[in-house]
């Protein structure tokens, strides 16, 4: 028998999952749109706007677009703001509908002078957009988050990755940091447990919502989260899972994500589950 209760069991087959996306732009009037198109789908949960991989530009900290070019961490947050403005203006009258907007970068290959500088500034930016929301009026429907896409093949010696990971950390924001990553190959592959366990739930602020593309992604976050569960006695925290399933790419499906997950982690724990995933899915794809 799996641990899932009749209740948990009714909230994941209800659940519906966000659009998280990969941004090429930061266009305020573009990124509004996608804001208002979230609000009109009618899910809240977690929305993560990838940005890419950290960048410097000679002046400023921010990041290189999925496009290619250069976008300044002060333009991130202006284009953040209107993905908030969008998705508030497009709500129904009434709505009590919310979500968690996570800036997003990743560990590959950051072209930065200093990656613990880059994390401290996204802590602060982080932290701003959240004031910014609050002054407009936002904030009961959007609040601030940040995400890293963190995966061990894109930084085999760990050093760039936590540094990054303690620059947002020593920056305080009191913003969750969603790793919305993988594994590589898990344990050991690449890195080690407790390099893995620091980036996914050990670091102040940060919550797993991995990719869970198949089953053996399944398998490796939940040999982690054994390992979290009887080696360091603490859990390894689910912020939920995230896919990118498209009608043309029959990749897996979010819910059954979720249940692969769910299953994966009760197969560990002989029965009993080593940590618990909320209903909460995000599926990501490119940004149009």
């Amino acid at each position: 028998p799996r641990p899932e209760s009749a209740a948990r069991r009714t909230d994941i087959d209800s659940a519906r999952a966000t659009i998280s996306l990969y941004e090429r732009t930061v266009k305020q009037a573009r990124v509004r749109r996608q804001g208002c198109d979230a609000a009109k789908r009618g899910v809240g949960g977690v929305v993560i706007l990838d940005f890419g991989q950290p960048a410097y530009n000679g002046h400023t900290y921010g990041t290189y677009l999925f496009s290619g070019r250069f976008a300044g961490n002060k333009q991130i947050t202006r284009a953040m703001l209107g993905y908030a403005v969008g998705y508030r203006r497009c709500l129904p009258r009434g709505s009590k509908l919310s979500i968690s907007l996570a800036r997003g970068t990743s560990n590959y290959h950051p072209q930065v002078p200093s990656p613990y500088q880059a994390g401290r500034r996204w802590a602060r930016e982080t932290r701003r957009l959240e004031r910014l929301l609050e002054a407009r009026g936002l904030s009961a429907h959007v609040t601030s988050a940040a995400a890293d896409d963190v995966e061990p093949a894109w930084d085999r010696s760990f050093h760039r990755t936590r540094d990054f990971f303690r620059g947002y950390r020593d920056a305080a924001p009191g913003n969750v940091l969603y790793n919305f990553g993988s594994l590589d190959g898990g344990v050991g592959a690449v890195w080690n447990a407790s390099q893995m366990f620091f980036v996914s739930s050990e670091m102040k602020y940060v919550v797993a919502i991995p990719e869970i593309y198949n089953h053996a992604m399944a398998r490796q976050w939940a040999e982690l989260a054994h390992i979290a569960k009887h080696r360091y006695h603490r859990p390894l925290k689910f912020a939920g899972v995230m896919t990118t399933h498209t009608s043309s790419n029959h990749a897996m499906k979010p819910r059954d994500a979720h249940k692969l997950l769910v299953r994966a982690l009760a197969d560990i724990g002989e029965g009993t589950a080593v940590a618990d995933v909320p209903p909460t899915l995000t599926n990501i794809r490119a940004a149009y």
